[in-house]
């Protein structure tokens, strides 16, 4: 057990046995409970009041490590790292498997690429506005109706797209239904003969 206590905040890592506790419900309940007995270990160690299996927050990540190999068959026991910051506990898995790990690196590029992508888009807009009137006569300049051109272009564009992928994903049973009633039709009239 690792114990560190900085501004009211309080970090330890704990190995939780699993199997003896979901090997007492029916199998496919099994990974449910394991999630369940690390909330009940969690509360009882971390000492939550009136022990509330709601301030217990466990990571996503743990959470896939634990429904990793289905419902019927969870680990057996898992090390975790709880850090209590008042009444909540937030629960993450103290080692991951390489392809979580792998997924989680991948998750947080794509969150940091994202962020750099919005601060470039504020830089962006704010140098904008103050172009759009440097000489302060109240006409705009010609840069800026550029710009303005070029992004209703690339508003059309996206709108395109988006009805693209939407003809894309409809289903065209209706289609294929007409088709079938407009040849049965036309079958009916040879067959009688006219």
């Amino acid at each position: 057990m690792d114990k560190k206590i900085n501004d009211n905040k309080i970090e330890r890592e704990y190995i939780i046995p699993l199997r003896r506790r979901w090997k007492i419900v029916p199998r496919y309940k099994r990974t449910n409970k394991a999630v369940r007995t690390v909330k009940e270990f969690l509360v009882r160690h971390m000492k939550i009041r009136d022990r509330d299996l709601d301030k217990i927050r466990i990571d996503k990540y743990l959470n896939e490590v634990l429904w990793s190999r289905g419902i019927r068959n969870p680990p057996s026991k898992i090390k975790v790292k709880a850090i209590k910051e008042g009444d909540i506990v937030r629960v993450e898995a103290a080692e991951l498997p390489a392809n979580i790990k792998f997924k989680k690196t991948r998750r947080e590029k794509i969150e940091s690429s994202a962020k750099e992508i919005a601060k470039k888009k504020k830089t962006e807009k704010a140098e904008v506005e103050e172009a759009k009137d440097e000489n302060k006569d109240g006409v705009e300049d010609k840069k800026a109706e550029e710009e303005k051109k070029e992004s209703v272009i690339e508003a059309g564009k996206e709108m395109e797209k988006a009805v693209a992928k939407t003809e894309k994903h409809t289903t065209k049973v209706k289609a294929i239904k007409e088709q079938q009633a407009i040849e049965k039709k036309v079958y009916n009239k040879q067959s009688r003969g006219r």
